[in-house]
């Protein structure tokens, strides 16, 4: 088994002695090259070309950034996509704990090497993001570079506030500051101040369905829980899963006995849908489009892409091998 090993060596837990412990353990079981990441988009074209060579793995040692950065180069092309190896290296790991991985990176290779060793393999569904003008605003562009129009996400999108809190972050870690769980909720309770709580930009389109109008925000879900605090899952869409469309979570309103009624349901452990009058859900769906009124915050598992005016989502079924 020939192996890309691919180490963002700004992640969080990228320390050279974890990663020299990890290339050693992965080493000694498939025939591993390592690269590390040095920009933005890089992981996206180090595994293409894992792909084009017929490289069997593309392990990655990161963030979920790096994991969807990663995804993206996977997917496609003539040559059959690689099988994914994920090593939580990031400060949330979204993706990586919802697959039922260890948080720890040490502890996770003890757990791809067991999976490894029993020939154990998971087939995901993943989304898919497609928007139409291609090019993206506040200068950021797609991990494939300059003119892509889409691109496939593995636990989360969304368009409105929770982008606006996400791009807030990015804003304070260039300046700096560390990422953290902490930050994460001080930003957000910040950002409600200054955030356009009264104008709604956001319209859901659905195939042979009526328009929904007047949303706040939109929270899209291919697995759950969306994201964690700490060691606490945040579950507003707690139906969906990697073997399952797409689930969609709206707002109509953004006041303070709506927010606290859906934040106070979705930090506990969920016994089924959020509850409220100003919600729009949707569950297990193939497609649908999100239009802004004016251009809205956009993120890609939990990535700040810019801002959108337009952005079809779409269940893509059984498109990925992870090794778990």
């Amino acid at each position: 088994m020939r192996a890309l090993l691919l180490i963002n060596p700004a992640a969080t837990s990228a320390n050279r002695r974890t990663t020299d412990v990890l290339v050693r353990a992965l080493g000694a079981a498939i025939e591993l090259t390592v690269e590390e990441t040095r920009h933005r988009g890089h992981a996206t074209a180090l595994a293409a070309t894992a792909r084009e060579k017929g490289f069997d793995v593309v392990a990655v040692l990161g963030g979920d950034g790096t994991i969807n950065e990663a995804v993206n180069g996977m997917m496609g092309g003539e040559h059959p996509s690689p099988a994914l190896i994920v090593l939580p290296g990031g400060s949330a790991n979204v993706f990586a704990r919802s697959l039922g991985l260890p948080n720890d990176p040490v502890e996770a290779t003890g757990a791809v090497l067991e999976a490894i060793r029993e020939g154990r393999r998971r087939t995901l569904g993943l989304g898919l993001a497609v928007w139409e003008d291609g090019a993206l605003g506040d200068g950021v562009e797609p991990a494939g570079g300059p003119g892509h129009d889409r691109r496939y996400f593995t636990f989360c999108a969304g368009l409105g506030y929770d982008a606006e809190v996400i791009r807030a972050v990015e804003g304070l870690r260039g300046a700096g500051y560390k990422a953290s769980p902490s930050r994460y909720v001080n930003t957000t309770l910040r950002h409600y101040l200054i955030t356009d709580r009264h104008r709604p930009a956001l319209r859901l389109e659905r195939p042979r369905q009526p328009a929904v109008e007047g949303l706040f925000l939109a929270i899209v879900s291919n697995t759950s829980p969306w994201t964690y605090v700490g060691g606490r899952p945040i579950n507003p869409t707690p139906w969906a899963g990697f073997d399952t469309g797409l689930d969609l979570l709206g707002l109509r309103k953004m006041g303070i006995v709506t927010m606290f009624g859906l934040t106070r349901q979705i930090i506990a452990e969920p016994v089924g849908l959020p509850r409220g009058r100003n919600l729009v859900q949707l569950h297990d769906e193939e497609e649908f489009t999100l239009v802004a009124r004016r251009p809205a915050a956009f993120q890609l598992d939990g990535d700040y892409l810019g801002e959108r005016e337009r952005v079809t989502f779409r269940s893509v079924p059984a498109a990925l091998q992870v090794l778990v």
